[in-house]
């Protein structure tokens, strides 16, 4: 592992903000990292208020698509809400859907296959909207690309409101109204929304037209928190108040689908970090191995015999969906040994039979063993799909580009993409894009890094600090869990390995300085093991975060090791 240590803020800046705040400069340097300079922006950080969200109007096309939802209304028209089928697009739709049907009943749902019509906007979707009798679509988390699509519905007499929060093209849908922050000519304040968090302020400017509160809309912000988790969005600005405010929901009130799923995963508080690893996972499950429309009925359902009924389907799905990515990552793994390339500057694998639902995940895990840029590819139809990742601070979207003689299609971003070629073209597109990578790539990103907020004493490690840290919460990019490195550490002696093949490291360790009065802390390394014989030896240094380690009612201070030198 890399360790990068962040550039300390000027020490008159922090002196400042700690006497402002009355912290320590511990605190105030962790602040300042953030963009936390003064004292009404701390106040705005740890104590996110509703009343700190941005009026929708000021997205461009806001109005214009209120006014044609109120007179799709007037005139009875039917409305079909659309999204992707990911958990971004399958809360989009279960949010906007849900909120509609509150007053309106012609509103009906509808998640393409991601085998039969792929990502976005469809065809098949638009034919079934003109064959069921419906006059306007809203899409949700998709959509700002759609340009043939929403030219092919106009001719039907069917029109579109996009609420996407992906970068648009040179040219965007001749669509009723285009909702995304990230067009060239929205000043809206904060472009960092995810699908469902456009989809909010679509209902919260609905909501201003049917007399309600930013209160009313407090329910369905378990949806909103769900997805800005899912989407590894910036938790910052907008997406920090909804995701606050949407974990409140969950943790006291939440809807009848998540009750059902919470029940499943034994849980008792969740967090951010729960909801990416255990609510999310499941919501993804349906649509990769049956129909994002399950994940829509779960999250729309309000009897909760049902909604356990549902529930109970999704997890066998994510059960099947975990065994498949395992199978499939090992057959991957082994691909790579096999032909020999654990050296190459890219990990790229095909075989026709890998579950198309699951090579993202696979692509992922093979990252994580290697630490590439990879592509995994599988059969779909006549053609050749994959899913690619990358690694931090390499942008596997512009090797894609490079490559793209070999493509038929392509699309995503820095650090996640999908494409299609033709079976012919394989063997060429990954020799090109080896050449490309191993060329642009620096070698120092082919090495994990660890970012680490600060250096740190032990005397200054504390319930305290800890306490004040649990106030950062919710973490996420842009504010990521606080990581601090710590030197002349020493094992007290009861260094051990533990868990089924001791494969983690827990351990009690001092610092060896005048300055800590001896202070000793429990440390535990998940997947470090093998770091054992470092401990034992000599001092060493350590990165770690700091957490709690809750014992029948004990709450005593304790390390997360990440890595050890």
């Amino acid at each position: 592992m890399r360790w990068t240590i962040k550039a300390k803020p000027k020490q008159e800046d922090i002196t400042a903000l700690a006497q402002a705040l009355k912290v320590e400069d511990i605190v105030a340097e962790l602040l300042l990292q953030r963009g936390i300079s003064t004292y009404e922006k701390a106040k705005t950080f740890f104590r996110p208020q509703l009343s700190d969200l941005h009026d929708p109007f000021l997205m461009k096309d806001m109005d214009i698509a209120v006014e044609r939802i109120e007179k799709a209304i007037a005139n009875n028209e039917n409305i079909l809400v659309f999204g992707d089928y990911d958990v971004d697009g399958t809360t989009s739709v279960a949010l906007v859907s849900s909120y509609l049907l509150s007053y309106y009943p012609n509103v009906a749902t509808y998640i393409p296959d991601r085998y039969a019509e792929g990502y976005g906007v469809s065809y098949m979707g638009i034919d079934f909207a003109e064959d069921n009798d419906f006059t306007l679509i809203i899409t949700l988390d998709c959509g700002v690309k759609a340009i043939d699509k929403v030219a092919y519905a106009k001719e039907k007499g069917i029109d579109f409101i996009i609420c996407d929060h992906h970068r648009p093209g040179k040219e965007l849908p001749k669509a009723v109204a285009v909702l995304d922050a990230k067009r060239d000519d929205c000043n809206y304040p904060y472009d960092e929304l995810c699908g469902c968090g456009v989809g909010f302020k679509l209902i919260q400017a609905l909501a201003v037209n049917n007399n309600q509160t930013i209160d009313d809309l407090i329910p369905y912000l378990d949806l909103v928190a769900t997805a800005i988790g899912a989407d590894i969005v910036p938790i910052t600005g907008e997406n920090r108040v909804l995701a606050y405010y949407g974990l409140k929901v969950i943790n006291s009130k939440p809807r009848t689908g998540f009750q059902a799923i919470i029940a499943q995963t034994k849980k008792q508080k969740l967090t951010i970090t729960d909801v990416v690893f255990v609510i999310a996972p499941r919501i993804n499950a349906a649509g990769r191995m049956k129909h994002g429309q399950h994940a829509v009925n779960l999250l729309t359902e309000t009897n909760i015999a049902q909604a356990e009924k549902f529930a109970n389907e999704i997890e066998k799905y994510n059960l099947d969906r975990k065994n498949l990515d395992k199978e499939i990552t090992k057959q991957a793994l082994q691909q790579i040994i096999d032909n020999g390339e654990e050296e190459k500057f890219t990990s790229v694998v095909y075989k026709d039979s890998w579950h198309k639902g699951v090579i993202g995940i696979v692509a992922s895990r093979l990252t994580e063993t290697y630490y590439r840029p990879t592509l995994v590819f599988t059969k779909s139809g006549e053609k050749l799909a994959a899913s690619a990742r990358s690694v931090k601070g390499f942008d596997v979207y512009n090797a894609l580009e490079a490559s793209s003689e070999f493509i038929e299609q392509f699309g995503g971003h820095k650090y996640a993409a999908g494409l299609t070629l033709l079976e012919s073209q394989y063997d060429a597109f990954k020799t090109k894009f080896e050449e490309v990578v191993s060329k642009t790539i620096n070698p120092n990103l082919l090495t994990p890094e660890i970012s680490v907020d600060s250096r740190i004493e032990f005397a200054d490690v504390t319930l305290k600090l800890m306490r004040i840290i649990r106030q950062f919460e919710p973490f996420g990019p842009g504010n990521m869990t606080p990581v601090f490195m710590a030197e002349n550490l020493i094992d007290s002696g009861y260094a051990k390995g533990v868990g089924a093949d001791e494969s983690h490291l827990k351990c009690c360790i001092s610092q060896n300085l005048s300055t800590t009065n001896g202070t000793k802390i429990n440390a535990i390394g998940f997947g470090l093991g093998n770091k054992l014989t470092t401990v034992k030896k000599d001092s060493f240094s350590a990165v770690f975060s700091i957490d709690e380690n809750d014992w029948q009612g004990n709450i005593s201070l304790q390390l997360k090791i990440r890595d050890i030198k």
